[in-house]
């Protein structure tokens, strides 16, 4: 038994489908196919129970790449498809494929239309394309199980020491907090906390998201601005604070912090990220 899931995106998109890809082939016992970008597929390394990945770019497919991918769906035996994209091109070709169960949010194609809604954090919102096959979604309760050799390297490059471990890992982007406050920020919390490790990472990438993975799980808190290292903290379990994103659009439990400001990132003081810390 198998299921098919289309997820255009980039790697955050894909990184919030790991808890209900993980949910169906857990639930089911179905063997996972995923259609994605091929410079997105480093994230699915993460997820052991994807059996194959189907490169595609969903954005500037020819119909020649859609020939070949109706091709690859057909071949084997899907029972179901989960289809996170959209368009005219994406409906004519699961209308000619096999599969019986096709799931979307819109789309002449879908054997039954889902509602996702709109707000709280992206990864639980899948749970409405999983509840017509049966499968529940608690996306809060999913963690990546990493391998102990990755993890042991990634512990292994943090700064020596049994202190709490800090890791910043900017976005790097216009309108990121200033660099300087980046820099200064460990400092200011040595004041108080002498032992606190520290380690700035730039911005994570989907070619080596294992790795920043292992990064995440092995620090004790993590100060992010950069979207794919928040939703790693997030699947790791490991406490965080988000700065430029709003608290709705995470979930809802202790540790897990979004901090804004009106005015843009500049308005943040050192103090403000120290508060919401835990550290002020």
């Amino acid at each position: 038994m198998r299921a098919l899931f289309l997820i255009p995106g980039d790697a955050v998109d894909q990184v919030q489908a790991l808890p209900a890809v993980a949910a169906v082939a857990q639930q089911l016992k179905f063997a996972i196919q995923v259609a994605c970008a091929p410079a997105v597929a480093g994230v699915w390394k993460l997820v052991p129970e994807v059996e194959k990945l189907i490169p595609f770019n969903f954005g500037d497919a020819s119909l020649a790449d859609w020939a070949n991918l109706l091709g690859s769906v057909r071949e084997p035996d899907f029972q179901v498809c989960i289809n996170l994209a959209g368009g005219r091109q994406v409906d004519l070709m699961l209308s000619m494929s096999h599969i019986p169960t096709r799931l979307a949010a819109a789309g002449f194609s879908a054997t039954q239309k889902v509602n996702p809604s709109t707000g709280g954090w992206p990864a639980q919102a899948l749970a409405a394309y999983l509840q017509p096959i049966g499968v529940s979604l608690d996306a809060e309760a999913f963690r990546l199980v990493l391998p102990q050799k990755v993890l042991a390297e990634a512990t292994a490059r943090l700064p020596a020491g049994d202190g709490p471990m800090l890791l910043l890992t900017p976005a790097g982007v216009p309108g990121d907090w200033p660099q300087e406050r980046w820099q200064q920020l460990p400092g200011s919390i040595r004041a108080s906390l002498p032992a606190l490790r520290s380690l700035e990472l730039g911005p994570a990438d989907a070619a080596h998201v294992l790795e920043r993975a292992a990064m995440v799980a092995a620090s004790d808190v993590v100060l992010a601005s950069d979207p794919l290292s928040e939703e790693l903290a997030l699947l790791c379990g490991v406490p965080m604070v988000a700065l430029g994103r709003d608290g709705d659009s995470l979930p809802q439990r202790p540790g897990v912090k979004g901090l804004t400001a009106a005015a843009g990132l500049d308005a943040l003081t050192p103090d403000t990220v120290l508060a919401a810390l835990g550290l002020a």
